[in-house]
């Protein structure tokens, strides 16, 4: 969340980043229920101190003569009683409308973020490799894992609805191989890699910043209260989520996970294949450093050139574009996505997404370092899709089929896959 002073100090800049985010929240609305807040929680102390002023009235007048009765003043603390009751029951309902409101506030964008209203509006930064030139008519990832026996999605369905496939043979080994890549990468580049929970408390998502706006993308037990995460950054936050750590070098953590998402309202649109399903799995890129705006911009650059290093050593075509406001979620303060080629789709394609959210998210969570000034102050925090798997084996199955059939198999792959040049 933001802090609150600084909302006050940029109201119009910061409701105009909710009408930009498509976030339905009054930032005036916000400000009249803080002063409210503040009033009554002034009259409260008032009172609270009038009270134990005269109960030590009372007391030292009881001492002086135990037969005396200070009937005035135990009346006056009844009605300061009733006053104060009247006044916390007032706190207490604007304080929850308070830490609603609040709750839905979104971070502020990067000056460099372009405006827009959706993916359409993003913008191309920069583009690597060229899209293949096919001299026969390519299958699409559907097509050429049947013709390997490696995706099945009827049984899929059959077994877990929409939007369900088995990885089989060489699929299951693919799916593994770009796992394994990623992490060897990123291990080699400073990061702890861990296995983490994905079912979480509720608390969890909302300290995250994946509730409130995110609520119906999530899945939640009937009886219980957990839901499933959609991405491993909300146990690598939560893991430090209330204590005091030391970033005097930059936490590195890599996730990896299965992650689960309901993809409610997107039915008809890019439900064919492998490309929006429910479950999945990832590597994640999580990284918590010192409160300088500098220093995260630069490892914003850096997570996000590790996935690219990644494609690259997949040896597949890809583009990094600037994410626009409209596209952008609301804890987010800058994003880049890179999108890659997908031959079935005649386009590129999102695989992967990079962002910094400055302080926004560690305040929720409460995770904070001593800085040299002796204060203590709020983290800046990052996260990157290192590699998500089915979906990256859309371009990998796409862009690398041959004429026969065969699949060929980047050099970087080949010894997860015992050598194998291709998948015949």
């Amino acid at each position: 969340m933001l802090d609150i002073k600084f909302i006050r100090q940029h109201a119009e800049t910061v409701q105009r980043v909710a009408d930009q985010k498509g976030i339905s929240v009054s930032i005036s609305d916000l400000l009249d229920l803080d002063h409210r807040r503040l009033k009554l929680l002034k009259e409260t102390e008032t009172l609270r101190a009038a009270r134990n002023e005269r109960t030590k009235e009372i007391a030292l007048l009881m001492r002086q003569d135990a037969s005396k009765e200070p009937e005035s003043l135990k009346n006056e603390v009844k009605q300061i009683n009733v006053q104060l009751n009247h006044l916390e029951r007032a706190l207490t309902e604007v304080n929850t409308a308070y830490h609603q409101m609040m709750m839905l506030v979104p971070n502020i964008v990067s000056p460099d973020t372009p405006v827009g209203k959706s993916d359409a509006d993003n913008v191309e930064i920069k583009r690597v490799g060229v899209p293949p030139a096919f001299n026969f008519e390519p299958k699409d990832h559907v097509k050429l894992g049947e013709l390997h026996d490696m995706i099945d999605i009827p049984r899929g369905v059959k077994v877990g609805g929409s939007r369900s496939y088995f990885l089989k043979g060489a699929g299951f080994q693919l799916h593994r191989a770009v796992q394994q890549l990623a992490i060897d990468l990123l291990i080699s580049r400073g990061f702890i890699p861990m296995d983490v929970p994905t079912m979480v408390r509720q608390e969890a998502l909302w300290n995250t910043g994946f509730f409130p706006t995110g609520q119906d993308q999530t899945y939640k037990f009937e009886d219980e209260p957990n839901w499933l995460v959609g991405t491993s950054e909300v146990s690598l936050m939560s893991y430090y989520s209330q204590e005091i750590v030391d970033v005097s070098e930059p936490i590195r953590l890599a996730g990896v996970s299965s992650c689960f998402r309901r993809e409610v309202g997107s039915a008809g649109r890019d439900v064919h294949g492998l490309y929006r399903v429910h479950q999945f799995a990832k590597v994640e890129q999580v990284i918590l450093c010192e409160n300088n705006a500098d220093v995260s911009e630069q490892i914003l650059q850096q997570i996000t050139q590790n996935a690219e290093d990644i494609l690259q050593m997949l040896e597949l075509p890809y583009r990094v574009m600037a994410v626009c406001t409209g596209d952008m979620s609301q804890k987010t303060y800058k994003q880049y996505d890179i999108e890659t080629w997908m031959p079935s789709r005649n386009g590129y394609g999102e695989t992967h997404s990079s962002s910094n959210l400055h302080d926004f998210q560690a305040r929720r969570s409460n995770i904070r370092y001593r800085g040299e000034d002796g204060n203590l102050h709020y983290c800046h925090t990052l996260n990157n899709t290192a590699v998500a798997t089915p979906r990256i084996l859309i371009p990998l199955l796409e862009n690398h089929q041959q004429e026969d059939g065969s699949i060929y198999i980047p050099q970087a792959l080949r010894k997860y896959l015992g050598g194998a040049e291709r998948l015949g």
